[in-house]
């Protein structure tokens, strides 16, 4: 007689059946959860084999119990009022409907016969569970539970309130340090409170519309700062208090489908939210410091993708130089830059302009920022072997006619790219040079031949962004001549030129600048370049030919972005100190 299947294991075979898992693969599980303990469903979601949604299908398919959209359905006050909020938060579960003496519950596990008992003691009805999703459940409850808006402020003033009612407790004073401990059950549920969720969707949504690239949460002893990195500039925000600090990270891990319970190391996960009718991804990051864990989120706003390297704002030279490299059937295009400095967002312009279904169009990343259809993205994963130089060499079998390399940081992953180029396949990527002839310098410092660089580099540019004057308030400016002869600049480059700078206004939170502009450098590897190359000639003496050859420096460029009133004297130098 065969043994009896345990309930994880029938969903495992359902999902088999669904063609959604492979049977190797639930061999795998089951082997890791003799060793782990752990239960198979969740093994399932932690390996991403299977989404929720999917798996509430097949759960739903062997208990024979309705799976329900709970995101466009809507739920009368009274039946959402029939079972108390804790209750719902608790046992993960969410009234939709009555049908005469009947609650039909919307349920993340409909076999938890304990909330079903509860539920029917509290409300004399007879139940009827249908599946759902734990996700789709607790957005639910806190958007029918939200209330009317308010805005951050009012939010944070109405918190403060509980901590200055325990400002007593505040100042008392503990002879040793103490280690925080916190229940995990009371942890969750305070996730779940109204003001916590509306914080930190307040934040989110500010941070978008103030068209944030980064959001900082930091915490300190007796308060946490919150900040904004707008056009590379952090600004200060309304402080969140300091008594909701746990539960708002939290919150911002259980929307990140990370582990609120472990609190002691660094946690990467990744969100998608919903803003003004268009998807933004966020990367989030949580690191533990002294006070607490310090919360950073990348927004990857896919609007700020140009369309075309046209849009990218290069001068008619350069652009010339850059489509005619985009447009090479092969060989190896560099865009370098230190972090920050629009490097990724070049490239995915180019592989738009690139991106039709003549083309197989491979990427590997770490992480994959803006996901685009048409593509095929590989993200890196270097804690099960997936690096970039593997990730390559797996690329190179799959047929491919055009990759981009996130970053070229070390000699092997150089070598595949090179290697790709020169084998007929146009390789765009990123490192981290000062300026455009440095990379070449950076390859051989890797190790890479000269004669292998000459025949596989095409392209290589250097990057950096320039803050770009607010219109609402740009003022005309003069700057005495002493200034450029201190600074070496030709003032003669500004005779008869008007310069701008902006004087601060609402619309640009006082700063003077709204948005950025890139500035780039393009150094096309012409003949005369690749006799320098295989003599193993110097950055400067090949950044001299280039000039020669008509290459505009970074320093040049940013000048004549000043001279057309897009930005400002100071911008230039700051930007373009070491040029």
């Amino acid at each position: 007689m065969p043994p009896i299947k345990t309930f994880g294991e029938r969903i495992a075979d359902a999902l088999v059946e669904d063609g959604l898992m492979t049977s190797q693969q639930v061999a795998e599980l089951l082997e890791l959860q003799k060793k782990e303990g752990t239960r198979l469903l969740k093994l399932i979601l932690a390996k991403s084999y299977v989404n929720e949604v999917d798996m509430m299908v097949s759960m739903g398919r062997v208990l024979n119990t309705p799976p329900i959209n709970l995101a466009r359905l809507s739920i009368p006050s009274e039946i959402f009022t029939l079972v108390p909020k804790e209750v719902q938060i608790t046992h993960k579960v969410l009234p939709v409907s009555r049908v005469g003496n009947r609650l039909f519950l919307a349920m993340a596990d409909p076999l938890n016969v304990l909330a079903l008992d509860d539920i029917k003691r509290i409300t004399k009805l007879e139940t009827s569970p249908l599946i759902s999703t734990e996700k789709q459940i607790l957005d639910k409850i806190s958007s029918l539970d939200s209330g009317k808006a308010r805005t951050m402020a009012d939010i944070i003033r109405d918190a403060q309130k509980k901590s200055e009612a325990e400002a007593e407790a505040d100042n008392l004073e503990v002879s040793k340090e103490a280690v925080e401990e916190v229940n995990l059950d009371q942890l969750a549920a305070s996730t779940e409170e109204a003001p916590v969720i509306k914080l930190a969707n307040l934040i989110l949504v500010q941070a978008i519309k103030d068209g944030a690239s980064d959001v900082h949460l930091e915490p300190f002893e007796k308060s946490v700062r919150l900040r904004y990195r707008i056009d590379g500039a952090l600004i200060d925000m309304p402080a969140p208090p300091k008594n909701l600090q746990i539960a708002l990270t939290s919150r911002l891990k259980i929307m990140s489908n990370l582990d609120i319970a472990e609190r002691r190391l660094p946690q990467d996960g990744r969100m998608r939210v919903r803003v003004g009718g268009k998807d933004i991804d966020l990367r989030v990051s949580f690191l533990p410091t002294v006070h607490g864990e310090k919360c950073v989120m990348r927004v990857l706003d896919k609007t700020n993708l140009s369309a075309t390297v046209e849009k990218l704002g290069m001068d008619p030279e350069t652009l010339k130089r850059f489509k005619a490299a985009v447009d090479a059937p092969h060989g190896l295009l560099l865009v370098t830059g230190p972090t920050g400095s629009g490097k990724t967002t070049t490239l995915y312009s180019a592989l738009n302009e690139l991106n039709n279904p003549e083309y197989n169009i491979v990427t590997v990343e770490d992480p994959v920022e803006f996901q685009i259809p048409g593509i095929n993205q590989v993200p890196v994963r270097k804690e099960i072997g997936l690096t970039f130089a593997n990730a390559l060499r797996s690329i190179l079998r799959q047929d491919p006619d055009i990759v981009m390399i996130g970053e070229i940081r070390d000699t092997e992953t150089a070598e595949i790219a090179v290697e790709a180029a020169l084998t007929g396949h146009q390789v765009l990527s990123t490192m981290h040079c000062n300026d455009a002839p440095g990379a070449i310098a950076r390859l051989d410092d890797m190790g890479i031949a000269p004669f292998l660089i000459s025949s596989s580099v095409i392209i290589s540019c250097a990057q950096r962004l320039v803050r770009r004057i607010c219109r609402m308030c740009k003022d005309p400016i003069t700057y005495p001549p002493k200034m450029f002869a201190d600074l070496g600049i030709n003032p003669d480059l500004f005779a008869g030129v008007t310069l701008y700078k902006g004087h601060g206004c609402e619309r640009c939170k006082n700063t003077g600048y709204t948005g950025r502009a890139a500035i780039i450098e393009a150094m096309t590897v012409t003949d005369e370049i690749r006799k320098l190359i295989i003599e193993r000639s110097g950055a400067m003496d090949i950044g001299r030919v280039a000039i020669a050859q008509g290459m505009k420096t970074l320093r040049q460029v940013a000048l004549e972005k000043a001279r057309e009133g897009l930005t400002t004297l100071e911008q230039v130098l700051i930007v373009t100190a070491s040029h």
